[in-house]
């Protein structure tokens, strides 16, 4: 096959496996509407995530907790329908799958019937594990996630780096094994110690992608309006920032204005 017809090819989870079985890197970025999944589609990014934290960058939410099924359901049917190649994973929402499994499923079938997507994450390894096998059960791949949780930010306290200490390092090596046993197929590291992220990805078959998690795990996975600048007041360390669009939306929106009121804005050859 050649690399231009690889490139066409639709992403499935198990080309995501593929692709860590043969050393290549998978990029992951999230969207949460039609024009942006397009967009990230076209540029040739791996997997789409409509994640949570649109709470944060599309509601305006401090944390990811607010957030809705329905809310959560309406940005991701609008993603998938801008996307050809990618594959499309969509978070579950806090309070859709800790403590109950069954409710955990039924959420499950309802996001990918009215939404179309590919796969789910949930977050957390032991505690969570029912609702990931039952899932599981009814044919829908999922993806993990652990070391810094975002829904658990409540018990954390803080959004400081997760499993320094040996105790907790040891739980999230078992919990990532757990994980790729019950059936995951890939799995998020979220702002953890290189060297622990390497030794993950290391030790399971499954690619691992992460966030503040080095370079040594199978992928990279950042949130769009912090890579490409929509947001400044975000910047942690693991952040790499590659546009301003930022202040290239408010000059073009200034200059705009200044028009408007001038009078430029619509000129002759503007006008039916």
């Amino acid at each position: 096959m050649s690399v231009h017809n690889e490139n066409l090819r639709r992403v499935t989870t198990h080309r995501l496996l593929e692709m860590k079985k043969r050393g290549e890197k998978i990029s992951m970025l999230t969207a949460y509407d039609f024009t942006m999944g397009t967009i990230v589609d076209n540029a040739g990014v791996d997997v789409i995530l409509v994640g949570d934290s649109a709470s944060n960058v599309m509601c305006g939410n401090t944390t990811t907790l607010p957030i809705t099924l329905d809310q959560m359901i309406f940005m991701a049917k609008s993603v998938v329908r801008g996307v050809k190649r990618a594959l499309v994973v969509i978070d579950m929402p806090f309070g859709t799958y800790q403590g109950n499994s069954k409710e955990a499923l039924a959420s499950a079938i309802r996001i990918m019937k009215e939404t179309h997507g590919d796969c789910l994450k949930l977050e957390g390894g032991e505690e969570i594990i029912e609702s990931v096998k039952r899932i599981l059960t009814a044919g829908i791949p999922v993806m993990g996630h652990l070391g810094l949780m975002p829904q658990s930010i409540n018990k954390y306290g803080s959004y400081t780096v997760r499993a320094q200490e040996e105790a907790e390092a040891e739980k999230l090596i078992r919990d990532a094994h757990l994980l790729e046993d019950a059936g995951c197929f890939a799995i998020v590291l979220e702002k953890i110690p290189a060297k622990l992220a390497e030794r993950v990805a290391s030790e399971l078959t499954i690619p691992v992608i992460g966030i503040g998690a080095g370079g040594g795990v199978d992928g990279q996975v950042l949130v769009l309006h912090d890579m490409i600048g929509l947001t400044q007041d975000f910047s942690p360390r693991f952040l790499r920032r590659y546009a301003n669009l930022q202040e290239i939306m408010n000059g073009a929106i200034q200059n705009y204005v200044d028009d408007v009121k001038s009078g430029d804005f619509p000129n002759d050859s503007e006008q039916y």
